[in-house]
């Protein structure tokens, strides 16, 4: 720019190119000193007073793509610049906030990271967020617990070691450290962002594995309403299994049906509303067990049994869910860069856990005597916070959290909790020198109350959690991108010593050409152990869950090498994400199955540390759509495949003992002698090869799509289920026969496709037919826990 005497002004107007609406917040910043700059209101509008001479002006927002002009301002002039800002699609044009909690764009990040968008969340009839996230390459939800590239085993969802943000905010049970699924509101989601690798410097404990954000949808210059209801059924499954649902009593197929609501406006110019709803009631693919086995009192005495006498209907099986969302935030009038809110989030749920199935032929589809629980539960969380930015960029945030959960269960499994969570966040970007900085302190009290946890010495417990962390990204020549940060835990349970870990996390982006990113990164990992996994003590039938306090953290390192390529084949555009990773773990905490005591049960589940290991492998993604180029015909798919070895580095290492009936210790439990497969060391509960496909075609007012997910065999399980088989033939008279071994051996891949078929019958309405699992496939992704059959469901979505 060559200054001059004298000022002008630059002033115009900002809108989204499809929507024509105005939009607030668009930042306007000189090309060659961005801390120049100012941001549209809530009509679009915005105003730049500048020194006479030549500019190069950039405008952006998240989510659209960034435009750039060049301009002349003269003496005592207006120059009137109104700007139209695309909509970025899934390709190289994605701004995202979860790698460094600041925008930027998905190609310069240093870590692999996937971009679920509401279409396809909405497009599969989406009635519960795990539902949708099943389909991101690399992350396998199995039974509720989130495994990113074979990161952890089987744990029943317990002890995450994925952390589960909403807007930044952790949103894992305080005791349990396991995700929610259906209380997180599918129906207000701006996207959701899947970090793959080690995250712990910015998300602390549970982060060992990566994250999940979802972020919330914020309003609009007009005001939005959206209406979504579907209704469909479960098929008869597969012979043999279909004659459970012959002696239902009514002769029908169980059925459910779904209500997203949504709306959200701006009032007054200053306060955004967004309110949403969801009810949802299924009856559910797994009926009730049937009456357990006559036991004398004397043998069950002997054995430590629960009386398993308790029969279920039909009706008591029934899950029904009632869901209402709040976010509220006011943008102060008289105090420019402050912001303030509350966000608060209810459910009441009425649902139930199977444990085990029936058999593995006539009874897949049926839960066994003893391991079936009814739940009702209330969760509600309020979450104020403030924000407040300065003129020059320095911005100060506080978030905060009280999450409460109350959890009735069946066989006196109840609990409840209180989580208490607070973060203090500074954050400047020095945009003459392409800096940004990020720091924060975090306090998180989780207390929890529960017989289950009564080994600990009381029913009551509590977790104390501090951190504090720092985090550096600059980048270097507009083409090399450094991260790299730090961060301190400490934790604290009970009265027991504190525990407390320094990590940290480095990385590069480098550009090599216009479409053309390669990155590395490298950082520690972990994470703390919850109340669940060491004070659990509880028993359902012959089954049993056993505890261990003396759990140590697991620990982590993560290495990383990536390139992404994006191109343009005519109105195709996309991108080509390849990775190469290391992992490795210290400590690992894995749920194993075996005889732990026989004072609480003869046989179940307990938390150990087995020592140590690796993950290594290969990631691919492809993402691409023609549908923005093309109002009538498109092409939008995400593609991935994701190669593992999950390997023991200490596969003769003792991590337990067994205890016989008589109290005795017996054997001595390695890795070698408990698995099922050894070959290769291959770590339990793991996919080595999974494929991921989904893609749309749009033809006119016509969507269809299809989706595929695929799995090898899992190579390795514990041993013990042929124990527990031959314990139950033995003794037939008294127990119904455990069969978990044979359908595991049987069954040497997965692949199961879905459909859908919609037609837009005006610009606010669609309708919809969604068909899960179409092929209608017998699948089990854990043993003794059979997935759903096939279902069809009749969709409507109105917004306007």
């Amino acid at each position: 720019m060559l200054a001059q005497t004298g000022t002008g002004v630059l002033k115009g107007t900002i809108v989204d190119k499809d929507s024509k609406e105005p939009i607030i917040g668009a930042t306007v910043q000189l090309l060659n000193d961005l801390s120049k700059g100012t941001a549209s209101d809530v009509d679009g509008n915005y105003v730049l007073v500048l020194d006479t001479g030549y500019y190069k002006v950039l405008c952006s927002y998240l989510g659209l793509q960034t435009d750039t002009f060049s301009l002349k301002i003269k003496e005592n002039e207006i120059f009137q610049k109104n700007i139209v800002l695309k909509q970025a699609g899934r390709t190289l044009e994605t701004v995202v906030v979860s790698s460094g909690k600041f925008e930027q764009k998905i190609e310069e990040l240093t870590v692999s990271m996937e971009v679920l968008k509401p279409n396809l969340i909405s497009n599969k009839n989406t009635t519960s967020i795990e539902t949708a996230l099943e389909q991101v390459p690399g992350l396998t939800i199995i039974d509720n617990d989130p495994q990113i590239r074979g990161g952890s085993g089987f744990t029943f969802g317990v002890g995450s070691r994925v952390a589960i943000v909403v807007d930044g905010v952790p949103l894992l049970s305080g005791d349990a450290g396991r995700p929610e699924w259906s209380y997180i509101p599918v129906e207000n989601i701006e996207q959701i962002e899947i970090i793959k690798g080690a995250s712990s410097v910015l998300y602390g404990s549970s982060a060992l594995n990566g994250v999940i954000n979802i972020r919330s949808a914020y309003p609009r210059a007009k005001p939005k309403t959206s209406i979504n209801y579907s209704a469909g059924q479960y098929s008869i499954p597969q012979a043999p299994a279909e004659n459970w649902y012959k002696t239902r009593g009514n002769n029908s197929f169980p059925g459910f049906s779904n209500l997203n609501l949504f709306h959200s406006r701006i009032i007054k110019n200053n306060l955004d509303f967004v309110i949403g709803a969801n009810f949802n009631i299924d009856q559910g693919y797994i009926g009730p067990p049937p009456p357990a086995k006559f036991i004398p009192n004397d043998l069950k005495e002997v054995l430590h049994m629960e009386d398993t006498g308790v029969v279920f209907t039909n009706d008591q099986m029934i899950k029904q869910r009632g869901r209402v969302n709040v976010n509220l935030r006011y943008r102060a009038k008289r105090i420019q860069g402050l912001n303030f809110g509350l966000n608060a989030n209810f459910m009441l749920n009425k649902t139930n856990m199977v444990f085990a199935w029936l058999d593995d032929s006539l009874g897949l589809y049926r839960g066994y005597p003893g391991a079936v629980f009814l739940e009702d539960q209330v969760l509600f969380n309020v979450d104020p916070f403030i924000k407040y930015t300065t003129k020059n960029g320095l911005s100060h945030s506080i978030q905060t959290r009280l999450f409460n959960s109350d959890n009735v269960i069946s066989n006196n499994q109840s609990n409840k909790g209180t989580m208490y969570f607070g973060e203090y966040q500074i954050q400047r970007k020095f945009k003459s020198i392409d800096l940004n900085f990020i720091g924060g302190v975090v306090g998180n009290i989780s207390k929890s109350t529960s017989r289950l946890y009564v080994s600990s010495g009381q029913p009551s417990n509590q977790i104390v959690n501090t951190s504090a962390y720092i985090q550096l990204d600059k980048k270097f020549w507009r083409i090399l991108n450094l991260s790299g940060g730090i961060r301190y835990e400490n934790f604290k349970i009970n009265d027991l010593k504190a525990d407390d870990a320094f990590i940290y996390r480095i990385g590069g982006n480098l550009q090599l050409t216009r479409a053309t990113f390669i990155r590395s990164s490298y950082g520690l990992g972990y994470r703390y152990p919850t109340i669940t996994e060491r004070y659990i003590t509880t028993k359902a039938g012959m089954f049993g869950v056993f505890p261990n306090p003396d759990l140590k953290p697991e620990k982590s390192k993560s290495f990383e090498v990536g390139v992404k390529q994006g191109f343009k084949i005519g109105n195709c555009k996309g991108y080509l994400d390849v990775a190469a990773f290391h992992q490795k773990y210290e400590n690992n905490i894995e749920y194993l199955f075996g005889a732990w005591d026989p004072s609480v049960s003869i046989i179940g589940f307990k938390f150990l540390n087995t020592g140590n290991s690796q993950v290594r492998g290969l990631d691919f993604s492809l993402a691409a759509t023609t549908a923005e180029t093309n109002k009538r015909f498109g092409v939008s798919t995400l593609i991935g495949y994701t190669y593992i070895e999950p390997i023991s580095l200490t596969p003769d290492s003792v991590y337990g003992y067994s205890k016989l009936t008589d109290g005795s210790v017996g054997q001595a439990l390695t890795y070698k002698n408990s698995s099922m497969d050894t070959t290769g060391n291959v770590l339990k509960y793991r996919f080595k090869h999974m494929f991921k496909l989904d893609i749309e075609f749009k033809i006119y007012k016509f969507n269809f799509g299809v989706s595929n997910r695929y799995y090898t065999k899992m190579q390795n399980i514990d041993k013990a289920f042929v124990d527990i088989e031959q314990l139950t033939k033995d003794a037939d008279i008294f127990f119904d026969r455990i069969y978990a071994t044979k359908f595991w051996a049987k069954h040497i891949e997965i692949s199961v496709w879905d459909a859908r078929l919609s037609y837009s019958v005006t610009d606010k309405q669609r309708i919809a037919i969604v068909c899960n699992n179409i092929f209608n496939e017998a699948y089990s992704l854990r043993p003794m826990k059979i997935e759903s059959p096939r279902t069809a469901a009749i969709q409507y979505v109105l917004t306007f």
